[in-house]
């Protein structure tokens, strides 16, 4: 008889994990609480058009293709998806100036030598080098590896790339790193923004964190029919391979027996026995006792103060004028710091940076007329305590139209009625736990990549999956826990069996 697993939680990294169980010949079952596969990767609907509403950027290619690999898949034939010319195209408050960075480096050096003069050309080169380094040097060790810690990560590198270690200049912040690169204010917060990739600010982040630098640099793709269209094929691959998906199916508990997970009560009150249990939700969700309080220790918890950042997102049909805008926009207010202060406070920003996905866009052209518009500003993770009330969410509104204004871009709804609003009160809704943060606990410091949660837990035959666990946030990084969460399992299984 095959062991049985129960994944709950049919986001990336869940989803990632049942199929790489499934091919070691496991016996998997998938249960989700939405009508809906993917997570934090769904879609809504406005005027009758479907929208992206979650992660719009997908980097990191190879953990695809790694994945489809192990299951006996190829991701070329079953997940169409093509490389962006335009990575992101940049806009500053008050002027008509803008910045695109390309996927090719040459141009990108030529790009900002033109927006910023020679000298910053020079330095965005060396600012290039390092980034690869810092990657090159945490790929194997961190990425790749088991949940790290800082003896296995310098056991790894060795003595003789001790230099590289060293270099990663995990004491020093982001915004302190990119002020010895960039003299020009507007490239520093550029690259800044990066932080705000793990929901985390740039003013507290490591620097090490220049390596998103890096990723992007790789490539961003594309994928046919949104990024919605990646978990529906991961789905559909599971099914056909003969997993079980169970969808609208709340859970309960996760039962204990003996010290060890066994299984799952619905809340209807059905139960389902395994011989593991996978949980693809926040690792805040089992401290809280949100799944029982038989798994209540198993993984720590996430301290208000820990969270990473919220988002108070639009999604609509619009028309468009005047800034071009390519398929990632950013558009930067003057005064990057007040942001993050703000949002260190509890409060929405009263000078938001805005993020906009055109997304029946590519690198150039013009939409077709109306357009389908995802447009994101940083909020706090207040959404279970201090959640900004109607008056705020207002305000900050419309800063946000009057920013992209001041940048050169009209927008006009073609219906407000239509248009899907989702604020910090709504994403703890849908992500229980977590106060609406959307990457896990937030990286400040240079300890905080190593105290993520841990894929194997402290109860026996229960792991974990997805942004908030080892090693990190994101659509690739989620996926990457899925991989863990999976090996981990099969190496305790042939353990426990010895």
């Amino acid at each position: 008889m095959k062991d049985r697993v129960i994944v709950v939680g049919a986001g990336i990294g869940g989803l990632a994990t049942a199929l790489r169980l499934q091919a070691q010949g496991l016996d998997v079952t998938i249960v989700e609480a939405q009508a809906y596969t993917g997570g934090k990767m769904r879609t809504v609907d406005v005027s009758g058009q479907k929208l992206d509403a979650g992660p719009t950027v997908l980097t990191m290619r190879w953990v695809f293709e790694e994945l489809f690999e192990a299951i006996g898949e190829d991701l070329n034939a079953t997940i169409p998806m093509s490389p962006l010319t335009v990575l992101a195209r940049h806009g500053w408050d008050g002027s008509d100036q803008r910045l695109d960075l390309y996927a090719d480096h040459n141009a990108t050096v030529e790009a900002i030598g033109g927006f910023a003069g020679s000298a910053a050309a020079r330095r965005y080169q060396a600012f290039c080098a390092e980034s690869r380094r810092f990657y090159q040097t945490l790929e194997g060790p961190f990425l790749k590896g088991g949940k790290p810690t800082i003896a296995s990560v310098t056991r790894e590198v060795g003595l003789s790339r001790l230099p590289d270690l060293l270099a990663l200049k995990p004491m020093s912040t982001l915004w302190k790193a990119l002020g010895k690169h960039f003299k020009d204010p507007r490239l520093r917060q550029l690259f800044g923004r990066y932080a705000t990739y793990s929901g985390s600010s740039p003013f507290q982040s490591p620097a090490t964190l220049m390596l998103i630098a890096h990723v992007e640099r790789e490539g961003v793709w594309q994928v046919d029919g949104g990024m919605a269209a990646l978990a529906l094929s991961l789905t559909k691959l599971f099914e056909a391979k003969g997993g079980k998906l169970l969808t609208s199916a709340p859970v309960d508990r996760i039962t204990v027996e003996l010290g060890r997970a066994t299984g799952i009560v619905l809340a209807g009150g059905a139960e389902l026995k395994a011989d593991a249990v996978v949980f693809n939700g926040d690792a805040n969700a089992l401290a809280t006792g949100l799944l029982g309080d038989g798994v209540s220790h198993a993984s720590p918890g996430t301290a208000p103060q820990r969270r990473s950042l919220s988002a108070l997102a639009w999604q609509m049909v619009a028309e468009t004028e005047g800034f071009p805008l390519s398929r990632h926009t950013v558009f930067f207010g003057p005064d990057y710091e007040r942001e993050f202060n703000d949002l260190g406070a509890g409060r929405l920003p009263s000078n938001p940076t805005v993020y906009v996905c055109a997304q029946d866009r590519g690198d150039e052209g013009t939409a077709p007329g109306p357009e389908r518009l995802h447009l994101h500003v940083n909020a706090p993770a207040t959404g279970d305590h201090a959640p900004p009330s109607d008056e705020e969410l207002h305000r900050c509104e419309q800063e946000t139209f009057q920013l992209m204004a001041r940048c050169g871009l009209s927008v006009t709804c073609l219906d407000q009625a239509q248009t899907v609003r989702t604020g910090p009160q709504d994403f703890e809704k849908l992500f229980p736990a977590t106060g609406g943060a959307l990457y896990g606990p937030s990286t400040h410091g240079w300890k905080a990549s190593f105290d993520r949660a841990n894929p194997r837990t402290k109860l026996p035959g229960l792991y974990l999956a997805g942004g908030s666990v080892h090693p990190g946030a994101g659509v690739p990084m989620a996926a990457l826990s899925g991989r863990l969460a999976a090996q981990m399992l099969m190496e305790d299984r042939a353990s426990t069996r010895r």
